[in-house]
């Protein structure tokens, strides 16, 4: 199944100091989601924001909250997001000993399900929830900092994840040191959302972020045009799916 490029801007890479202008912005210069990283200072090494400053950032934009939670454990607190506006919220495999459990209580509480990977955690620990989960979260850096450089170890484990999920509809996405250098690999990979912090806000004013996220979306979409012996798959056409908001 193939299925249109999303580009989701990470707000950690924001200024949090204008939070709310920051998000207007992305959304108003091409952003299909917005990617809230939560992290804990326990499960990373890093502490960012929790449950009310998305509840208080939800106003803003009508766009997917798309809210990656980096904490464990982690159950008991998927209530808090859901009710902050959350509509995807995605769990690491490696926070908590029942991942299956976790999956159905995010749909219980009417949410999207997604589950994230670290570089070192192998795609096998996924095979038995896919039923279970709307996304897919392959972790390109180690979690807990912004601004780190592309494993691109991880292109293999996005390529066989990609062949594991088959025709589920199920979304791909990418989240560290996602550029316009390297997106057309990440999705020729199989990806088809991109998390991107430091290589969107660069810049600081809107102008800046419309170009930077057109750009890291036009390398994708090369990414993905067949090539010539593949004659089974081809290129979305302007105009062609629904794009999710």
């Amino acid at each position: 199944m193939t299925r249109e490029i999303l580009i989701a801007p990470s707000i950690l890479a924001a200024d949090f100091a204008r939070l709310g202008e920051e998000i207007t912005a992305i959304d108003a210069t091409g952003a299909d989601w917005i990617h809230c990283d939560v992290m804990d200072g326990h499960f990373v090494p890093n502490i960012s924001f929790g449950a009310d400053v998305i509840k208080a950032i939800r106003p803003v934009t009508k766009k997917v909250f798309d809210v990656h939670l980096m904490i464990a454990p982690v159950d008991p607190y998927l209530d808090a997001f859901a009710k902050a506006g959350a509509d995807v919220i995605t769990v690491h495999a490696e926070a908590g000993p029942h991942l299956d459990r976790s999956l159905q209580a995010i749909r219980a509480l009417g949410k999207k399900a997604g589950v994230s990977l670290c570089p070192a955690t192998p795609e096998s620990a996924i095979e038995y929830v896919l039923d279970r989960l709307d996304l897919v979260l392959v972790m390109t850096v180690n979690p807990g900092f912004g601004g780190q450089s592309f494993l691109e170890s991880q292109l293999e484990k996005i390529a066989r994840i990609r062949s594991m999920i088959g025709e589920r509809p199920i979304r791909l996405e990418v989240d560290g040191g996602v550029t316009r250098d390297n997106a057309a690999a990440v999705a020729a990979a199989g990806a088809d959302t991109l998390v991107a912090g430091s290589a969107v806000f660069r810049g600081r004013n809107s102008a800046d972020y419309a170009a930077n996220i057109a750009a890291i979306r036009v390398a994708a979409e090369a990414g993905r045009v067949p090539k010539p012996q593949d004659s089974s798959v081809r290129p979305m056409r302007a105009g062609e799916g629904v794009r999710i908001r």
